[in-house]
């Protein structure tokens, strides 16, 4: 008998254990939600918790300081983001379809995870500042490397037009694609794919 219980008792701990994790994912998408409606600087660790529907003090069990929140969001979203970049660049495809597939990559991002997105736009001057968060200029400025190569490539080739700075075309590109996150509604009648193509369409007609 005393075995049989023991086994019972076996998916139990799992479960506990499946309930921490989503506990913790729930704590993170709370954040990023708070972050970036009312600022990081505006959001204490006890607004999470209000939210998440925990004690004050319960938070404290998955992380150590709204810091700690802040730095697993950006740095999830900075990693995933580059990693989708540079598998993009090194498919070795036309610069054109390139340039088509980071557009696509980073709508994608902007419907999955708004609040990231948001934040990332939001924090990034003041935290490029601050030696722990040292990586999110590291990251942007690798992201950056990888649009420029592309972009030069397309000029290169003859692709795009070479009357063109590759960086200023990057800036452009970058603000109005990420700015995007300030209008755009996940679940509405736009999708990303739609608004990626038209913004192609667009971007298209000013680089060919």
């Amino acid at each position: 008998m005393a075995v049989a219980r023991a086994r019972k008792r076996a998916p139990k701990k799992e479960t506990v254990k499946a309930d921490g994790v989503d506990r913790r994912a729930r704590l993170l998408e709370v954040a990023a939600e708070l972050f970036a409606t009312q600022g990081y600087a505006e959001t204490t660790m006890r607004d999470i918790a209000d939210k998440s529907g925990i004690l004050a003090g319960s938070i404290y069990h998955h992380f150590s300081s709204k810091e700690a929140m802040l730095d697993e969001i950006l740095r999830d979203f900075l990693t995933r983001l580059y990693e989708q970049f540079s598998a993009i660049e090194q498919e070795g495809d036309n610069p054109r379809e390139a340039l088509s597939k980071l557009v696509r990559v980073s709508f994608s991002w902007i419907h999955d995870s708004p609040h990231a997105v948001a934040v990332y736009q939001n924090e990034t001057d003041n935290l490029v500042r601050q030696e722990a968060f040292s990586y999110v200029a590291d990251y942007s400025l690798k992201i950056e490397e990888v649009w420029l190569r592309v972009l030069t490539r397309g000029q290169t080739s003859g692709v795009f037009r070479p009357d063109l700075d590759v960086k200023v075309s990057y800036l452009f590109v970058r603000d109005a694609i990420w700015s995007a996150v300030r209008w755009y509604r996940p679940g509405g009648q736009l999708k990303p794919e739609t608004v990626a193509g038209q913004f192609l369409a667009l971007l298209h007609g000013g680089l060919f």
